[in-house]
């Protein structure tokens, strides 16, 4: 579904993953024909990876976290912008089974979405959206990139062609 979206529309992705590992990516490229569409995928685990490889800024890191909306939002405008892609989907969030708090429990994950409009219309955007999933940490892993990959399929379906 989401490559035959990308593939009719001539629109390509970029993923920047946290707490999925790569997984994202590897589930978009288990789809024969992937690369007409998938460009990249960055693993962006540390703090020091998100801001050089995607250009995270220090500001959003430490005044909300990695795992938040906000910098779920520069991760994915950051993998759409160095990649050069129409898309970018980021993924961050708190695996487990240890490193949750009360503000931030296990099971917490932020998605972030990144659309390049044509230049001049103004309708370039990004969002993030709040998740939180049960289980252990591949559960919680593998919940993350479905809902990832629904959000991005979504957020594709919204923009006209």
């Amino acid at each position: 579904m989401l490559g035959e979206l990308l593939t009719d529309r001539g629109e390509t992705l970029a993923t920047a993953e946290s707490l999925t590992g790569g997984l994202v990516g590897s589930t978009v490229t288990d789809v024969p024909g992937s690369s007409a569409y998938f460009d990249r995928g960055f693993v962006t685990y540390a703090y020091d990876a998100k801001r050089e490889m995607l250009g995270v800024t220090r500001e959003a890191l430490d005044e909300h976290g990695a795992v938040s909306g906000p910098v779920a939002r520069e991760m994915a405008a950051g993998a759409r912008d160095h990649a050069d892609t129409t898309w970018g989907v980021s993924t961050t969030g708190v695996a487990g089974p240890g490193g949750g708090t009360a503000e931030k429990p296990v099971g917490l994950v932020y998605v972030g979405v990144a659309y390049a409009a044509p230049w001049g219309t103004r309708d370039s955007f990004t969002r993030s959206v709040r998740a939180e999933f049960p289980g252990d940490r591949d559960a919680v892993k593998r919940a993350s990139v479905e809902r990832a990959l629904a959000e991005l399929v979504r957020a594709i379906r919204g923009v006209e062609r």
